[in-house]
């Protein structure tokens, strides 16, 4: 009886331990976010609760909020998607020209977001205090905002992990969750984004 192993069994038994990984990472990750969506649920429900039962529902003052910036930083914050959608391609070509350059428009395009929210945020006619709406519009916003600057970090990390030789020789899975988690963030605000800004 022949006890020794192949190469190419050791090859396929590593491979098949390391596709296991990558499986239960991935699962974890989904339960992640699941876990995050659960969160945002409640606080959405909390708003629409608080919209429809409060006499009061604007801040003294306040008639509604401005709709066009907001607008424009939705439209640069969903296409990112398409755009980190458009570097996972090239990096599954092993393109990492292609990649970093698609990657960092991405966080161009989330780094405009922000900057855009801080903007609104110091031209606002009120404050975290100002009721209801003033605490839950700040809470619900930069709640948001902590991911979508938690997700610019993410994608530098793997856009400094590129300059490594042979790191992404072989699974991508960093990458790909990173993408998930920004879609996730994108998804996120269109939902915010009408609740807070269409329906007034």
């Amino acid at each position: 009886m022949n006890s020794s192993v192949s190469s190419e069994q050791l090859h396929e038994a590593i491979g098949g331990h390391e596709h296991d990984a990558e499986g239960n990472s991935l699962f974890a990750f989904v339960v992640f976010l699941l876990s995050e969506s659960i969160i945002f649920i409640s606080f959405f429900v909390g708003y629409f609760v608080y919209k429809t039962t409060a006499i009061d529902w604007l801040p003294i003052g306040v008639t509604g909020l401005e709709v066009k910036e907001p607008a424009i930083n939705t439209a640069v914050l969903v296409s990112s998607s398409f755009v980190i959608y458009i570097a996972e391609q090239f990096l599954e070509r092993s393109q990492l020209w292609g990649f970093r350059f698609f990657l960092l428009i991405t966080m161009a395009m989330g780094s405009y977001f922000l900057v855009g929210q801080v903007i609104e945020w110091s031209n606002l006619e009120f404050s975290f205090t100002s009721g209801v709406f003033g605490g839950i519009f700040y809470l619900l916003t930069g709640f948001h905002g902590l991911h979508v600057l938690t997700g610019v970090i993410l994608q530098a990390l793997m856009l400094g992990r590129s300059f490594f030789p042979k790191n992404y020789d072989g699974g991508h899975f960093g990458v790909m969750a990173t993408s998930l988690f920004w879609h996730f963030v994108d998804v996120i605000w269109i939902v915010l984004f009408v609740l807070i800004y269409l329906w007034q």
